[in-house]
């Protein structure tokens, strides 16, 4: 569902991804981690369609990002680092407006909103301003606007952001639920844990370059560890390849 071609991003004076090249398969959650300023949020950005690639492929559910871009967005659902709420606006409002970018219509929408915001612990807040709302309530709605127009393609950046532990674990539930659907995830976070036990396979990336990629089972035989948490397999990897 997600392919990645030789992508590069090319600042001038940084190669924030260097000719990065993977494979999502439907249904998988893959996970994305590495060092800040390793390049997650950038390659999370071009895949987004924010922005254009110096070179090499993004090609989604079969359609190239380049040659296709409204086609291959309509198939994404997309949550930034920081995302942007209007927060004169409602829970209900702000769910709205964004099902009316996807071209959803009055009678699917109803019906989702209220399923989304229920099973997001918002239902409660539909109506009230988003102004209103804890770091952590703003962050789940911006996951359940993103799944408004059932996309088969899910992109996250740092989705548990500012979540308190009951919040990360119904997201991770939400994402499992999902991925058992066939939508596929691509999640990039900083918190190991939650890749470790959230996600299929796992890419390590690093100045841009991918150094490793697999489940956590294949990426301690990369790392040459038997039993290893991900925190030890990741400082491994990182320290054997800190002359790139």
């Amino acid at each position: 569902m997600i392919k990645l071609q030789e992508l590069t991003k090319d600042y001038g004076t940084t190669i924030a991804v260097n000719r990065l090249s993977l494979n999502v398969a439907a249904g998988e959650i893959y996970g994305f981690i590495g060092p800040n300023g390793a390049g997650k949020t950038t390659t999370i950005r071009l895949m987004g369609g924010i922005l254009a690639p110096t070179s090499g492929n993004i090609i989604i559910g079969g359609l190239d990002m380049a040659r296709n871009p409204v086609e291959v967005k309509k198939m994404i659902g997309f949550v930034p680092d920081r995302p942007f709420l209007y927060e004169k606006l409602t829970g209900m409002e702000f769910l709205r407006f964004s099902a009316d970018l996807y071209g959803v219509n009055q009678e699917a929408f109803l019906s989702k909103a209220k399923i989304l915001l229920q099973k997001f612990a918002l239902w409660n807040w539909a109506d009230e301003l988003i102004e209103a709302y804890s770091h952590g309530m703003k962050q789940r709605l911006i996951i359940a606007s993103a799944l408004l127009h059932d996309p088969r393609i899910l992109i996250i950046d740092e989705p548990m952001v500012g979540l308190d532990p009951a919040a990360v674990h119904m997201v991770k539930d939400i994402l499992k639920e999902l991925a058992a659907n066939q939508t596929t995830i691509f999640i990039s976070t900083h918190t190991l844990s939650i890749a470790e036990d959230l996600c299929h396979r796992i890419g390590l990336i690093h100045k841009g370059t991918l150094l490793a990629q697999g489940s956590l089972d294949e990426l301690k035989h990369i790392a040459k560890l038997g039993e290893a948490r991900l925190e030890e397999v990741f400082l491994t990897i990182i320290k054997e390849n800190t002359f790139i």
